[in-house]
């Protein structure tokens, strides 16, 4: 099938798709509301991380299963946007419903809601990605891939800054980071300034989604019927299974993505909680440290999209990975008056403001390595798979990707989720992500690029 010429306007507003989405991720999952899960909600934080772990895994295995079909049905029935449609009503509402996690209250609610929200983002994501080969031609997939990724932190980024400047109240002096009252009278103390996050992520995700329905173009609408298309889906996707052993290339690439990018979920998701935990950041530290690494992963997108036409993106995933696995060493091997597993000591002494001690600035130091790199693993991999397959077979592969990204992803948090359980210590939990990254990182270094590319 030939690429059809898209207007600028188009292309923009898939792009823009990043920037809808991004938040969910960045003040829901990460910074503001999974540490609040874990520190606030729960009667202890070694308790918090395991249940937030087994959500995270309880929606991987959702999504690992369905999202392979998904993507074969897309290829059958043609458009992408009626799926993106569903699938975004469930988020928003899922997430507006985050607001009534009051301090107390069970587990288990805000626990289904998050799972439901993730699973529908993921689904997005996959029908999403799938246009992106008929958008733009092969050499320029990774630059477009790294702007929208920028794209989607700079928002995630504006997202996390209103919330720390203008809702998010210290809980001593009430108090936002701009020294104002909490606007509509947001109580910290009742974790309102963490439940409203919920309802934002859901409105800007409604809002600036709209763009790519009105602007960009979607596949052409197939002439069966829905349960014929599935039909087809479905056959086509054990096709595409069984022609990926003739199809070595792809099928390494998978797999390796498959046990990198659980490494980088479960670093991204529980990243902020152990903080959070470890030294008992508020959403006030946990909102800047979160914009701190989005301003580092904005220019880390922005000079990856240009590396990539350059290098090609298997460079660019090789050295995030390694940059990954370097940070995430550092992460969990600093604690109060230590880093580098004691190897190195640090003055306990705190001077009261915010990231008072040395510990927690060698924390953000660390920080700078994940802000780098986690965007443009995720983009350039992306792009990767999108110069390794052709747009008829587009649906159905970019399905398989999201399984390669959440197949074992109930491994990663699991694995964090039971060690933790199991040792009482949050840090020797978080150590398994070191071993999902690393060993990601081998297999992709024997993977020819594009993966397509006979060996």
């Amino acid at each position: 099938m030939e690429r059809r010429r898209v207007p600028r306007l188009g292309i923009a507003g898939w792009m823009l798709f990043d920037w809808a989405a991004q938040p969910f991720f960045t003040v829901v999952t990460t910074f503001i509301f999974a540490p609040y899960f874990v520190s606030r909600l729960a009667a202890d934080p070694a308790e918090g991380q395991a249940i937030w772990g087994y959500t995270l895994t309880v929606s991987g295995i959702v999504i690992a299963l369905l999202s392979p079909v998904l993507g074969a049905v897309a290829d059958a029935t043609g458009p992408r946007k009626p799926w993106i449609g569903v699938f975004a009503a469930i988020k928003i509402a899922a997430l507006a419903m985050l607001w009534f996690a009051v301090p107390g209250s069970p587990l288990l609610y805000p626990a289904i809601f998050l799972a439901l929200a993730t699973v529908a983002a993921e689904f997005s994501i996959v029908f999403n990605d799938s246009m992106m080969p008929r958008l733009v031609s092969e050499k320029e997939v990774g630059r477009i891939s790294n702007v929208a990724w920028g794209l989607g932190y700079l928002g995630g980024m504006i997202v996390l800054i209103a919330v720390v400047a203008f809702l998010a109240g210290n809980p001593q002096t009430g108090k936002t980071a701009l020294g104002l009252d909490p606007l509509f009278g947001l109580d910290p103390a009742k974790g309102e300034d963490a439940r409203i996050t919920g309802p934002i992520a859901a409105v800007w995700y409604l809002i600036f989604i709209l763009p790519m329905f009105l602007f960009t173009p979607d596949a052409g609408k197939a002439t069966s019927s829905l349960a014929k298309a599935t039909a087809t889906g479905l056959r086509e996707l054990k096709g595409t299974l069984a022609e990926l052993r003739q199809r070595a290339g792809i099928l390494r690439f998978l797999i390796g993505r498959m046990i990198y990018q659980d490494g980088v979920n479960g670093l991204i998701a529980l990243g902020g909680a152990f903080a959070a935990g470890m030294f008992g950041w508020q959403t006030m530290e946990l909102g800047l440290y979160g914009i701190i690494l989005n301003v580092v992963a904005i220019f880390g997108c922005l000079y990856a999209s240009r590396l990539d036409v350059r290098l090609g993106s298997k460079a660019i995933v090789v050295a995030s990975l390694v940059c990954l696995t370097i940070a995430t060493l550092g992460i969990v091997s600093t604690g109060p008056g230590f880093t580098l597993f004691g190897l190195v000591t640090l003055p306990t002494d705190d001077s009261g403001g915010l990231f008072g001690t040395a510990a927690e600035k060698a924390y953000i130091l660390y920080g700078l390595l994940v802000g780098i790199a986690f965007g443009p693993v995720q983009a350039s991999s992306r792009s990767y798979l999108a110069r390794s397959v052709s747009l008829d077979e587009a649906g159905r592969y970019f399905g398989l990707y999201a399984l390669s990204g959440r197949a074992t992803s109930f491994l990663a948090p699991a694995s964090v989720a039971t060690i933790t359980m199991m040792t009482g210590s949050a840090r020797i939990g978080m150590m398994a992500l070191v071993a999902f990254l690393a060993g990601g990182l081998v297999i992709l270094l024997r993977t020819p690029y594009p993966a397509n590319r006979p060996e």
